[in-house]
């Protein structure tokens, strides 16, 4: 055969074989790469982890350099994020979106080869919670982040989108076939949607059926994954097994009702905790997420929609700095733990399962744990625990978490430990009023799923800081200012 022909036989054969792969789960997921951690680790590890279990796209919240840097050449679609708090300053000028373009699209496109396919312009600045606060700045700067994109001559190969939360639309007849998107923000949604569709972007949609669950005694608990055995619900002639597919669905008939009916959709984040509450748990996630692997390797759309969307896996590690506000489960949303080791196996279809990060360096085996000597009734314990909880991480101590059935003493150590790791094992971040000693010994207990943590090493070790006050610098990003312990119900998207 001739080279032209050989040549066009050959790329005819990749294409199947690379479609293979897609179809058998090999490739074409995505997940969410959070950057709200004390100890993260490498990002040229986290990057060899996304290719390792076949994440072909990854979303950040924020155009981390490092992050950016790492992901450079990997051939892994990137959708960067814009936080919230810039939204006023990109959409009173369009100056500063192509600026924030220049510096965190253009640049690690053609320097360092990061295949940016979105920028996800804010998250969910829509939510109720946020009192409007967002409201009438995300669609200008949408506008304008569009216009730096064009002028960077990139506009057909980065899309620009806002990644919004379920609560945008609602159904009031309780069926997906109602659905419309809140009044209050119908005229914002429907300036998006229009501008989106012109440009030829994807509206970006966060679903969480934990949250619905977590927040409505009530609501079933079957209904929440996709091998439940809940009633269905009818809705016509379609028939629903699972929220997920409802919740979808009930953002197709509002797209529908409004004259957008075959734009496309992404669901942005989507997942299930494994602490941090009762319904938090390793048992519960893996069952939901290997459900919604098994889908994405199915290619398997929704009653409405049987092309399957872009799906971002919430999220890729644990992040024990991020806010609690809405749930100490916040915390624990990682498929893997903070440091890429394993939480529950899952099957990625094609013989295929998930694999632990690899070349972790981690800080000596030893911990801080309460002294045998020392008391509960001691004056200075409450204290104690207070101000290692303050600055270091204590969800799985709060009640129906993992570590939420120890005892007084071995609550402290959780506490006395979470914080000497969090503070890199210094010897001053072991003095709890004489309360506390250091140990080689594990005190992880024997039976259930409670770990006291070994953190990653980062190579900050001994300085000359003061017991309690290098938190303070050093965790500037944490949200702290609630305690460790309270939950606030956050108001999710229609079921």
């Amino acid at each position: 055969m001739g080279l032209y022909n050989y040549t066009l036989f050959l790329l005819f054969w990749l294409c199947i074989i690379s479609q293979g792969f897609l179809a058998k789960g090999v490739f074409g997921l995505g997940c969410n790469w959070g950057s709200r951690s004390t100890h993260p680790l490498p990002p040229r590890i986290v990057v060899q982890l996304l290719k390792d279990n076949g994440f072909n796209k990854v979303k950040l919240f924020e155009a981390d350099p490092a992050a950016l840097m790492a992901l450079g050449r990997s051939s892994i679609e990137v959708m960067v994020g814009i936080p919230n708090d810039l939204l006023a300053s990109l959409a009173s000028n369009v100056n500063h979106a192509v600026s924030w373009v220049s510096q965190n699209v253009s640049t690690f496109i053609s320097k360092n080869g990061v295949n940016i396919r979105y920028v996800a312009v804010g998250n969910e600045p829509f939510l109720k919670s946020y009192n409007d606060m967002f409201t009438q700045s995300t669609f200008p700067a949408l506008q304008n982040i569009q216009a730096a994109l064009i002028k960077a001559g990139l506009g057909r190969q980065v899309k620009a989108t806002v990644p919004l939360n379920a609560d945008v639309y609602q159904s009031d007849s309780g069926l997906p076939s109602g659905g419309d998107f809140r009044p209050d923000i119908h005229d914002q949604m429907m300036a998006i949607i229009k501008f989106l569709n012109q440009n030829g972007a994807p509206i970006a949609i966060n679903i969480y059926p934990f949250l619905s669950l977590d927040a409505d005694p009530n609501f079933p608990k079957e209904f929440a994954f996709f091998n439940g055995s809940a009633q269905p619900v009818v809705d016509g002639s379609k028939t629903y097994t699972n929220v997920m597919d409802a919740n979808f669905d009930t953002l197709v008939s509002a797209l529908e009702k409004n004259g957008f009916g075959s734009m496309p959709i992404i669901i942005g984040e989507i997942g299930w905790p494994t602490d941090g509450s009762s319904n938090a748990n390793v048992k519960n996630a893996q069952r939901f997420n290997q459900g919604l692997f098994d889908r994405i390797i199915k290619g398997q759309g929704t009653p409405k929609r049987s092309t399957p969307p872009d799906i971002y896996v919430f999220g890729l590690l644990d992040e024990d700095a991020k806010s609690i506000q809405p749930g100490n489960f916040e915390r624990h949303w990682g498929i893997f733990n903070y440091d890429g080791s394993l939480k529950y196996p899952l099957n990625l279809g094609s013989g295929k399962s998930l694999v632990a990060a690899k070349g972790v360096k981690y800080l000596p085996q030893q911990w801080c744990v309460m002294s045998p000597q020392a008391s509960t009734s001691d004056p200075n314990f409450a204290q104690s625990m207070n101000n290692a909880c303050t600055y270091a991480d204590c969800t799985s101590i709060s009640p129906g978490s993992s570590c939420g059935n120890l005892d007084p003493m071995a609550n402290a150590s959780y506490a006395f430990n979470m914080y000497y790791q969090t503070m890199d094992q210094r010897k001053d971040a072991c003095q709890f009023n004489n309360l506390s000693m250091i140990t080689k010994i594990d005190p992880s207990p024997s039976q259930g799923s409670c770990k006291f943590e070994i953190m990653i090493d980062l190579g900050k070790h001994e300085t000359n800081s003061t017991p309690l006050a290098a938190p303070l610098m050093m965790m500037n990003s944490m949200v702290m200012l609630v305690s460790s312990f309270m939950v606030i119900i956050l108001l999710s998207g229609w079921i």
